[in-house]
């Protein structure tokens, strides 16, 4: 094994290259949405709505996943420092992808429309429930969320300039008490935009739920992004099967996690048996969209579950990425499953803008990202742990 070079850190070719190919699916995808606002524009918002819950997921992953390496250290994150770095550097641009959703929010939300005034229950929640409200409470996700990332970047890239130890305890001194707020704005932020589609329904695991959901949209990025970097220098010396198997495994955690609390939020509605609590699962079991969830049940835990006991799989790479790139595509689907009943709550569609609308925005994700991985070095050359974390299973 070679050592590392650290004077010859930048990002791969590849990565423009990739960069290219998701601005064209970005900009066909929006060519599309814009298209939906004008035919279907009671669908457009769902979709948007879709969309947008959909990519700040990888994003808030991997701000979470960020500050969880810096506070517990040690190799498994150090070589996908920089990937969780310029995903949660997406955020303000995500922010941008948000506000369209503030247009449509009498077509979304009961709680928004005139006829709530009708409604005891919806009154009584209106000092939460106005549209003032969850504007102003979008602001403050946003602001947190980029806030925190654009802190632990500004540190980390200083950490490029010199290898000054402190920095490194600063970053953990940031990520202790911002791992509790990241809780408490993801929790809010899911509450106001998916689970007050219905008003009168109420979880309070909801929130957490997208704990497991964001950490594994994450995980599935890194492994796939690293896939590909490893076929270039200096990534090809820096990512080890090891790496993959330590990703792997917190790929299986966060899989398990996710049906935790699906299964959990299942069981005590479901056992209580309570009108105002059942309707949620009742629209999304009827219909044909219960079989939207018996596929999540399958293929989003118990076929991954299987594939990820594997030791082998999980230090092989490519394998690896199979598993990681058909779970982003489960996560489309659980998203698809929290949102579309609502839109369609007599009947089973998937419009075609429930998959252009993510395009576009899944496309401009990428897009950005790898803008931004490639304005600094694709490893963090003066981080203490890099020595360890680079190279074969010797290390």
């Amino acid at each position: 094994m070679s050592a590392l070079d650290t004077t010859r850190l930048d990002a791969p070719a590849s990565v423009g290259r990739l960069q290219t190919i998701g601005l064209g699916v970005g900009l066909v995808g929006l060519a599309l949405s814009a298209i939906g606002w004008f035919v279907a524009p009671e669908q457009f918002f769902f979709s948007w709505l879709l969309a947008v819950s959909l990519v700040v997921t990888p994003s808030i992953g991997c701000l979470a996943l960020l500050m969880i390496h810096h506070l517990t250290g040690g190799a498994w994150g150090t070589v996908a420092r920089r990937v969780w770095e310029a995903g949660a550097g997406l955020l303000p641009l995500l922010f941008l992808f948000a506000l369209p959703l503030l247009l449509g929010l009498d077509v979304l939300y009961e709680w928004a429309r005139p006829e709530a005034a009708n409604d005891p229950l919806l009154v009584h929640k209106s000092a939460y429930l106005n549209e003032s409200g969850f504007a102003w409470r979008m602001v403050v996700y946003f602001v947190i969320w980029s806030g925190l990332a654009f802190w632990l970047r500004r540190l980390s890239h200083r950490q490029d300039q010199a290898p000054d130890p402190n920095l490194s305890k600063r970053m953990a001194a940031i990520s202790a008490p911002g791992l509790v707020i990241w809780a408490l704005v993801t929790t809010f932020a899911y509450m106001d935009w998916l689970m007050s589609l219905e008003a009168h329904w109420f979880s309070t695991i909801y929130g957490v739920y997208f704990f497991g959901g964001s950490g594994l949209a994450a995980l599935a990025v890194t492994i796939l992004v690293s896939v590909r970097l490893r076929r270039d220098e200096p990534m090809t010396g820096a990512l080890a099967p090891r790496h993959f198997h330590d990703w792997g495994k917190l790929l299986f955690a966060f899989v398990l996690l996710w049906t935790y609390f699906g299964v959990s939020q299942f069981l005590i509605i479901w056992a209580a048996n309570l009108p105002e609590e059942i309707v949620w699962y009742l629209h999304r079991t009827r219909h044909g969209w219960g079989y939207v969830g018996v596929a999540l049940a399958i293929f989003h835990f118990a076929v991954p579950f299987a594939l990820l006991l594997s030791r082998d799989l999980k230090k092989n790479a490519g394998r690896l990425a199979w598993v990681a790139g058909f779970l982003l595509v489960m996560r489309w689907l659980d998203h698809l499953w929290q949102i579309a009943p609502v839109a369609h709550p007599d009947q089973f569609v998937i419009h075609w803008l429930d998959v252009a609308a993510p395009a576009a925005l899944v496309g401009l994700w990428l897009a950005g990202f790898c803008f931004l991985l490639r304005r600094h070095p694709i490893l963090p050359a003066n981080d203490p742990y890099l020595e360890e974390a680079y190279g074969d299973e010797s290390h």
